[in-house]
């Protein structure tokens, strides 16, 4: 393994990594205020066990998930100096609200460990709200620092330099919406399905049922609702994809020649040494809707780049078609799930199902990420810096990349027993009648 290809499987690694414990960090807290918010209303049901339950988790999942993102700070510094060099300036405000936003999460978090009795129950109930929008908030920062690296905006590149600085127009670049948004609808939708579904198993194991039934229908009403909402954020993400970064658009597709009436591939294999898609099912002047709204639209192809500047189109295409599937399946539970709530029945097959969607938007998150950054390259900074010029020249970096695979493996180990510890303890009492 060479010193790039080690650096950029570190990264890899460690994005993969936190963006699971990032995404359920800004999306748990909602899904607490939300039981805390029944409890104070006085509705009927174990919703003080299960905020309680749900606020263990979220310190437990705030804690990894400082950890993880504070790593991949220092690695940008460690793997990635020159970039850092060039990119620091520029895209330091976003990182800096991030840092803030973070700051204040800890302290809501704090408050709402410790203010039970403390407090007057609203205000209470408000500092968990707070965890959850700054988490949110922190989200959106991050994003929009990747987002520049998409399409870099706020500075003129003279001479191999960064000059005439902006650091507003930096952050809010031509991609930071789309991103943010599809981002952070994302994180929503998985979270909500891996706790709905983790609840459903529960829930059809016998344990504690009240509280595992309404913990799924807490979880699931934000997951479906994002679920749904998810392909039109989606196609709304592919106009600008096209806009911005048509290469990337062209590896997600296949699409090796430019053409009109683009067709719209699912599934397939792209072959780049023949410039074919094999065993695709093409939908005539899709894609050209897709991109532009118009089936008759010129889609560029990668015929109009060499081929040094493509991306890698079959881990591309691959996780994009992956991404999408699962969308699309966990839409369709969505919808299952508003309509088995209208009737105000869930049938055993269909909290089977969510059951085994657990996983699903998780997996959907890391191959959308795959999408986005993979699909950039071989550009670090688009267009701009290229990734080999962006790397650290020390040897060496396998090395990072083994350590910091076996530490992330542990700390996913711990993290997965003392969250599944919380869990059964809660059953355990609720269960047992015990406060």
């Amino acid at each position: 393994m060479d010193n790039l290809t080690a650096a950029r499987s570190t990264m890899a690694f460690s994005l993969g990594f936190h963006i699971i414990f990032a995404a359920i960090g800004m999306v748990m807290p909602f899904l607490m205020c939300a039981a805390h918010y029944l409890h104070l209303k006085g509705r009927a049901g174990p919703y003080l066990e299960l905020t309680k339950m749900w606020m263990r988790g979220v310190a437990i999942l705030f804690a990894v998930g400082a950890v993880s993102g504070t790593v991949l700070s220092f690695e940008l510094g460690l793997l990635w100096p020159e970039f850092m060099e060039h990119a620091g300036p520029i895209i330091g405000m976003p990182f800096s609200w991030e840092g803030t936003a973070f700051f204040v999460e800890a302290v809501m978090i704090g408050l709402f460990l410790y203010g039970w009795d403390r407090m007057k129950p609203w205000v209470h109930w408000g500092t968990g709200l707070g965890v959850g929008i700054s988490g949110f908030l922190s989200g959106i920062f991050v994003v929009a620092a990747n987002s520049w690296m998409n399409s870099p905006a706020g500075f003129d590149w003279v001479d191999g330099k960064a000059e005439n600085v902006d650091p507003v127009a930096a952050m809010f670049n031509d991609a930071w919406l789309h991103q943010s948004i599809h981002m952070q609808v994302a994180a929503v939708q998985a979270v909500g399905f891996a706790v709905g579904g983790v609840h459903a198993f529960l829930y059809l194991r016998g344990r504690a049922r009240e509280l595992n039934l309404k913990a799924m229908k807490i979880a699931m009403l934000f997951g479906a609702a994002a679920a749904i909402v998810q392909p039109m954020v989606g196609h709304f993400s592919g106009e600008q994809v096209a806009k911005l970064q048509p290469a990337k658009l062209a590896a997600i597709e296949g699409l090796f020649e430019t053409q009109t009436y683009a067709p719209l591939t699912l599934g397939g294999i792209p072959d780049e040494e023949t410039r074919t898609m094999d065993w695709g099912i093409e939908i005539p002047g899709a894609l050209s809707i897709l991109a532009h709204l118009d089936p008759s639209a010129e889609v560029i192809g990668l015929d109009q780049y060499p081929e040094e500047d493509w991306p890698p189109v079959l881990i591309v295409h691959v996780a994009f078609q992956v991404m999408v599937g699962l969308g699309m399946l966990m839409a369709l539970l969505g919808l299952l799930y508003f309509w088995f709530l209208k009737k105000r029945s869930f049938p055993r097959w269909f909290l089977w199902a969510l059951a085994g969607s657990t996983p699903l938007g998780m997996l959907a998150i890391e191959a959308g990420w795959v999408v986005t950054e993979v699909g950039r390259q071989p550009w670090i900074i688009y267009e701009v810096l290229r990734t080999s010029e962006g790397v650290t020249p020390v040897p060496g970096m396998v090395w990072h990349f083994l350590l910091f695979l076996v530490l992330y493996l542990g700390l996913a180990g711990v993290t997965v027993w003392l969250f599944g510890r919380q869990i059964r303890v809660t059953q355990r009492q609720v269960e047992e009648g015990s406060p």
